[in-house]
């Protein structure tokens, strides 16, 4: 498994490109992207759960639902949500990249983000079309990750190169998400591509799988939004023999797609709305899955932990705290938290219980940009890690004054 750089343009067979086309004010900033491949491809996805979802989540899993897919595009400054023409927008959308790619409009991949409850005007995209697609490259697979950013302050893209049945096989991967991001089933936008030969089945069952321990384990702010959504493309052209059940050939897909959420999940968390620190919640010693789950997403949402955190606080009677109120079944007796940075480890709880350490030292851990809350429950074998970030006066500021 080597990391490689082209992000969702680093399988075989794909291009990209994001542009200006005017839905956002600001001219310097895009906020409109496109990715192809040139053949259709097994294609699967997974959507928030919020009962308010946006219009192209809608259109999308309809386009899904013969598992193929082509192109991916996506607005950003606008969610086109609530919107009581949503559904025509999004497929005109669809109708335009078919149009222009010459391929079929249920073979398109629509997503929007933004700010919910505006109208969406589809003459900016109408009109970006023509440069958009003249545009698209196997080296602008950043560009697109930069025209998907709302309140993102850097693009999110990674790519890994691996073999398979002797093939040399790729994924690449792009998000946004910055705030209002606390997935169920889902979680903001994710785009991944890949040139594994794979069934529809199969890749939807590897997604689907590895978001519950990846994407549905992340929280900046406890916000599940509307138009949460992770998809891939995979169009089979560096020629392995077909995945088409479980096995050798899939458990290495799966190692891949795994390395792929993990690091997006991590870049994600790092740049939550306003937040200085990346939180890493690591749970060991619990006696089932489920709990060590629970607990870890409970302390990575806890909003007085993330305080604490920004201020290099080492209160970690809030960790204790949230574990106590996240429904898993833990004795307390048996709890010990530490905490971990580039700058080492220090034991603040043994047993449910306070032990003396240096606040001094604890500050210059947490006074780090990357923080690992660690949690033996001290009850079995399970593990499971959360992600997440600190709460920051920014946060308030950001979302103070978001849609004006």
């Amino acid at each position: 498994m080597k990391l490689i750089s082209g992000g969702v343009c680093a399988s075989k067979g794909f291009k990209a490109n994001g542009v200006h086309c005017g839905i956002r004010k600001n001219h310097t900033k895009k906020d409109l992207a496109l990715i192809y491949s040139e053949v259709v491809g097994s294609a699967a996805a997974v959507y928030t759960t919020n009962l308010v979802k946006g219009a192209p989540l809608v259109v999308t899993k309809n386009h899904l639902q013969d598992g193929k897919a082509q192109a991916i595009i996506c607005n950003s400054g606008n969610a086109n949500t609530c919107n009581a023409n949503g559904i025509e927008i999004a497929e005109k959308m669809s109708d335009l990249v078919a149009e222009y790619l010459n391929v079929s409009s249920n073979d398109v991949i629509v997503a929007s983000t933004g700010v919910i409850g505006k109208p969406l005007d589809v003459t900016p995209i109408k009109n970006a079309m023509p440069i958009l697609s003249a545009g698209l490259s196997e080296n602008a697979g950043r560009d697109a990750a930069v025209a998907i950013m709302t309140t993102d302050t850097v693009e999110k893209e990674i790519a890994v190169e691996f073999e398979i049945g002797g093939k040399v096989c790729h994924i690449g991967g792009i998000a946004k998400g910055s705030g209002m991001i606390h997935p169920n089933m889902a979680t903001m936008l994710v785009f991944m591509t890949s040139d594994v030969n794979i069934t529809p089945k199969m890749l939807s069952k590897a997604l689907s799988m590895d978001i519950a321990n990846t994407f549905n384990m992340l929280s900046v702010d406890g916000d599940t939004s509307t138009n949460d959504m992770v998809s891939i493309i995979a169009n089979g052209l560096a020629g392995n023999e077909i995945i088409d059940s479980e096995g050798e050939n899939f458990d290495i897909f799966m190692k891949a797609l795994n390395t792929i959420n993990i690091a997006l999940c991590k870049r994600i968390a790092g740049d939550g709305e306003g937040a200085t620190k990346l939180l890493e919640c690591i749970v060991s010693g619990a006696n089932s899955l489920d709990v060590a789950k629970t607990v870890a997403k409970s302390v990575v949402c806890s909003s007085l932990l993330k305080a604490a955190m920004f201020g290099a606080d080492a209160n970690w009677g809030r960790v204790l705290c949230a574990i106590g109120y996240s429904g898993a079944d833990v004795n307390v007796d048996t709890i010990d938290v530490a905490f971990r940075s580039a700058k080492g480890t220090i034991q603040v709880c043994k047993d449910g219980a306070g032990v003396d350490f240096s606040e001094e030292i604890a500050k210059e851990i947490l006074l780090q940009d990357e923080i690992e809350i660690l949690v033996s429950l001290g009850a079995g074998e399970y593990t499971a890690t959360a992600w997440g970030c600190d709460l920051t006066y920014d946060y308030v500021k950001i979302n103070g004054d978001y849609r004006t």
